[in-house]
């Protein structure tokens, strides 16, 4: 068992909660954005603005045209699997053979291929790792054996993980049409707290495929976490505070959050509030890609994907046209509720003597 301890400890294969459900999910997130959601935007301005070489197909692969946007969207399984890699401190052999370990999770595992990835791509690098050097061929051992493993447990597993996912994601999307209210704060301040978390509320969104009204929670869960508390924060950490926080990460205040949970309980009543206004109220949905269900106002990618959503659901003729109350509804979930209720409740948390001046300072 020592041997095997060591061997695991020079090989820096670390099996623990932290490596798996937070390094790597955090990064798979980061190569979602990098791919599928960089893709999706392209193609949004494209199409929104008429700029001809965005719209244009400038590829086509077995018969199928390939916008810029959509060649990017493409990569979004090896974008991906590297990405886990590079999170696991993968060696540059393994690091490059997850191309092929990503592109075949994803496209074996269909619409829930980013959680396939994520399994399938974790245990191949850790393959890859292992017999990493071990050989005197190591050019060719190595990446025959991460890509071997990574496409037999994509044959294998990815389609069963896939379909696992998207049957989870439409069981919450379903719910959430069943009972928008109760499934409308659940979603939002589960999600919201994800965000806030050390792992990826925009990698379990897309691995769980969340758009239609879920989605909408999950944005206005996400955006009250990040809003309020840049907001709420503004006498601590002033306009750089506002800025990191609300179009950046409310996940600057974990530490803060460790040192005192109470601060955290405005954002979450706030989500609490805005989900089921997003999804009785105002019926926000999130048609555009499911990542962007768990960005929030970060980059403002959350709000850039309801409109993706918008214009898609247009050209389709699902919906005659985007209003002026569709506006406001985002507007308000978005940015105005969390700006305005999440300092209310502060404020008198801070009167009860739960929340101090600086428990917020960055």
């Amino acid at each position: 068992m020592d041997n095997f301890k060591a061997f695991l400890k020079r090989k820096d294969i670390e099996i623990s909660v932290k490596r798996y459900l937070i390094d790597a999910l955090g990064a798979m997130a980061q190569g979602l954005f990098c791919s599928l959601l960089i893709g999706t935007i392209i193609n949004t301005i494209g199409t929104q603005f008429h700029i001809g070489f965005l719209t244009q197909p400038v590829a086509t692969v077995s018969g199928i045209d390939y916008t810029v946007g959509g060649l990017a969207s493409a990569m979004s399984g090896p974008a991906m699997a590297v990405a886990i890699g590079y999170a696991l401190h993968c060696p540059p052999l393994v690091l490059f053979s997850m191309i092929t370990v990503g592109f075949a999770s994803n496209a074996l595992g269909g619409a829930g291929g980013p959680l396939a990835v994520l399994f399938i791509a974790i245990i191949a690098a850790e393959a890859g790792k292992a017999i990493s050097k071990e050989t005197k061929v190591d050019i060719l051992v190595t990446p025959l054996v991460t890509i071997a493993v990574g496409i037999a447990l994509s044959a294998w597993w990815a389609p069963a993980i896939g379909r696992a996912a998207m049957k989870m994601g439409a069981l919450i999307m379903w719910a959430t049409e069943l009972q928008p209210f109760l499934m409308g704060i659940l979603v939002s301040v589960l999600v919201g707290v994800a965000l806030t978390l050390p792992i990826s509320s925009a990698a379990i969104c897309a691995a769980l495929g969340l758009v239609g009204l879920a989605g909408g929670a999950a944005v206005a869960g996400c955006s009250a976490q990040m809003v309020g508390f840049a907001v709420m924060s503004f006498r601590e950490n002033g306009w750089g505070g506002l800025v990191s926080q609300g179009i950046g990460t409310s996940m600057l205040q974990m530490g803060n959050i460790v040192r005192n949970p109470r601060i955290w309980i405005a954002p979450i009543i706030t989500s609490a509030i805005t989900g089921p206004l997003a999804t009785c109220v105002f019926r926000l949905q999130m048609n555009g890609a499911p990542v962007s269900s768990g960005m929030g106002t970060c980059g403002f990618v959350g709000q850039i994907g309801v409109y993706t959503g918008w214009v898609n659901d247009v050209a389709s003729g699902a919906k005659a046209a985007i209003t002026g109350t569709d506006w406001m509804g985002l507007l308000l979930i978005s940015i105005i509720l969390p700006a305005v209720i999440c300092p209310l409740i502060n404020m008198c948390l801070m009167k009860i003597g739960w929340v101090k001046p600086g428990d917020m300072k960055l």
